[in-house]
């Protein structure tokens, strides 16, 4: 090992221990967590600091507050991995003096504390106001899905419980099918009856989710899931899970967050006026400026959302399902750029070539096809079409006569400069004021 850094033996003893807090920095977020907790009120927030007469003493709540506070700020959500932490994380061993609950204890504070939790929050946010970190009336809203601790198999909606009672009874179906020829062909007997023992056990499981589906529909939301009954399936990213919908306005300049809210309703559409209204709560304000995505663009909540005096700015989305009909074609050649609108009424093979008909065709086909391209796309360029298949164009229609005088031809030219090139129209974003 010569030439390395070396370390202290293990073995070596010392007469005066170190103590935990050498090892914790000055500036650590830790001590910031010990502070906050210790100055909190910790009685008047619901959570309860008196000790039972009987049984074992139990940890004090601002203690469990610690860790949970702690796991919160280092992305330590289960309660088995904040007990591993408790263990061996020297700055967990130092905010809570060397204590070390199980992970039963640390899930049961965290499910009888809920809403005394959420004080806490309230409280930090309160703080963070006092320091003027929140002073700028601008948040971002938005939701993220979080997958529950129940299996998909587990959660019953009108069509997987349709789809599901289906497949029983096809399966009882084939089943009985098979029992039928097997009574024909005069098979063995412990065949027939594992065929009847099948049949037996669909007939339970088509009893049983007759039952549940009763239970469904008696819920307000056609909905039941069996494991954990809060939870619904949702659309998370293009597929589906069982979940909950949890949405969070966040503080646009420290990215602070400031309200949040978990919901078992998969769209964001309702979701709009009540967060903002919290938040203009929590930091009661006269007005407030809320930004989200397309999600949240709905008439009623952006209403409210003026009524209440929050101004909200949201990209409208394009809810048609229409194609957008391509009516000009951008011309470019050395010197101009013209727009030109062309209506072209029907042409027979007869009245030209069919080798030249064929030859303008596949230009006007190949010059659509390209413009519907650029239109699919928000930021592509201007579509250009060579002048030399405007002027065959023109020159085919003017020489072989393809229109007719009842249907002239309608061609309106406007010239642009050069260096003026418009990108195709994009659903911009829209400012919904309260004035």
């Amino acid at each position: 090992m010569s030439g390395f850094i070396e370390g202290e033996d293990r073995n070596q003893a010392t007469m005066f221990p170190e103590r935990l807090d050498d090892y914790v920095a000055e500036d650590a977020p830790v001590r910031v967590i010990d502070v906050f907790i210790d100055d909190l009120d910790i009685s008047g927030l619901g959570f309860r600091t008196q000790a039972k007469d009987t049984g074992r003493p139990a940890y004090h709540p601002s203690t469990m507050l610690k860790i949970y506070v702690y796991g919160y700020l280092n992305r330590v959500q289960s309660s088995r991995g904040l007990e591993r932490e408790a263990q061996r994380n020297i700055e967990l061993m130092w905010l809570t003096g060397r204590l070390a609950p199980d992970f039963k204890t640390i899930a049961d504070f965290r499910k009888d504390n809920g809403e005394a939790i959420r004080l806490v929050c309230r409280e930090f946010v309160m703080l963070c106001k006092k320091l003027n970190l929140l002073t700028h009336a601008f948040v971002a809203i938005d939701g993220s899905k979080f997958k529950a601790v129940n299996n998909r198999d587990r959660n019953f909606t009108r069509a997987k419980m349709k789809r599901r009672l289906a497949e029983v009874e096809a399966s009882i179906d084939r089943y009985l099918s098979q029992l039928a020829s097997a009574d024909r062909a005069a098979p063995p007997q412990d065949n027939s009856v594992r065929l009847e023992d099948r049949v037996a056990a669909l007939r339970e499981e088509m009893a049983r989710l007759k039952k549940l589906e009763v239970r469904m529909l008696k819920a307000p939301d056609k909905q039941i899931s069996l494991t954990d009954s809060d939870a619904r399936s949702m659309k998370s990213r293009g597929s589906g899970m069982v979940g909950y919908n949890v949405q969070t306005a966040v503080d646009c300049h420290h990215h602070l967050i400031i309200a949040h809210e978990v919901t078992n309703i998969g769209s964001d559409r309702s979701q709009l006026a009540n967060m903002a209204e919290q938040t203009k709560a929590i930091l009661n304000t006269e007005t407030l400026e809320v930004v989200a995505d397309r999600g949240y663009y709905n008439g009623d909540e952006i209403r409210a959302c003026e009524q209440a005096g929050i101004d909200t700015y949201l990209p409208k989305p394009n809810t048609s399902g229409n194609k957008p009909k391509v009516s000009s074609t951008v011309l470019s050649s050395t010197t101009r750029q013209a727009t030109m609108s062309m209506s072209v009424p029907p042409v027979s093979d007869s009245s030209i070539g069919s080798h030249e008909l064929k030859r303008v065709k596949r230009s006007v086909a190949t010059g659509a096809q390209r413009v519907r391209h650029a239109r699919s796309k928000p930021n592509a360029r201007p579509v250009t079409i060579d002048a030399s298949v405007a002027g065959c164009m023109r020159r085919l229609w003017n020489e072989h006569k393809l229109v007719s005088r009842a249907h002239p031809t309608q061609c309106e030219c406007e010239e642009t400069p050069l260096n003026t090139r418009s990108a195709p129209s994009r659903p911009g974003w829209v400012r919904h004021t309260s004035q």
